[in-house]
């Protein structure tokens, strides 16, 4: 495996889409859908992108990187919600009237944010470092294999976590069990779908970039943004 020939070139622009899509996800988690008979949060249409774009973070540039980007993400999510909040609390003008539709869409977002926010930070490491770990114990093989398998594990606590936190006491625990499957049966089919666009760009991220991470030695410390 390769060390980095120089500064990484798409490492921040992966980062930023990787921020982008998290603030999407929080705006769009307070719809819930149904289509087909299966229910889910509205944030699936996007929210996987940033288990694909962590990923990519890993596999290509390793658990240290990925880290850095997480906590970076929730710094992003902590600065929307506050402001959300902010902009909530100011009184509104006497000629703007739409107070309450912008307190009716975005009033679930507190719990919401804060649930998000703590699902995101376990399922995210979780995700990065079974990816990491299966690259250790594979020889870094089986890519495929590994961003599944990895998904599995942190979209099923994610889900857990954030439709728990989310969403108790506010719907039945049949349908949030049922409501939990479905969303976690939809995130890991995204990443499934996604494999002929994520395979191809990590082995092209590895080619032009010139680095295939190798996390051994690593600190897997989730608190340590060393390396």
């Amino acid at each position: 495996m390769n060390a980095p020939a120089q500064a990484p070139r798409y490492l921040v622009p992966i980062a930023g889409l990787f921020s982008g899509v998290l603030i999407v996800s929080l705006i769009l988690a307070g719809k819930i859908a149904e289509v087909g008979g299966v229910p889910f949060t509205a944030a699936v249409i996007v929210f996987p992108l940033s288990y694909l774009f962590g990923d990519v973070l890993t596999e290509v540039y390793g658990y240290a990187s990925a880290r850095k980007v997480v906590w970076a993400g929730f710094a992003v999510q902590v600065i929307w919600i506050v402001s959300y909040w902010i902009a909530a609390a100011l009184p509104p003008a006497p000629f703007w009237t739409h107070q309450q539709a912008f307190e009716t869409v975005l009033g679930s977002t507190p719990r919401i944010a804060v649930a998000g926010m703590g699902a995101y930070l376990v399922g995210e490491f979780l995700n990065a470092y079974v990816l990491a770990r299966l690259k250790l114990a594979l020889g870094g093989r089986f890519v495929g294999v590994r961003l599944i398998a990895s998904t599995l594990v942190g979209q099923a606590v994610d889900s857990a976590l954030f439709l728990t936190l989310a969403f108790a006491g506010t719907l039945p625990v049949p349908e949030l069990i049922r409501l939990g499957l479905s969303v976690w049966l939809l995130k890991v089919a995204w990443e499934v779908f996604a494999l002929p666009l994520s395979l191809p760009l990590i082995a092209w991220l590895k080619r032009t970039e010139g680095v295939d991470a190798d996390d051994r030695g690593t600190d897997f410390n989730p608190f340590s943004l060393r390396g």
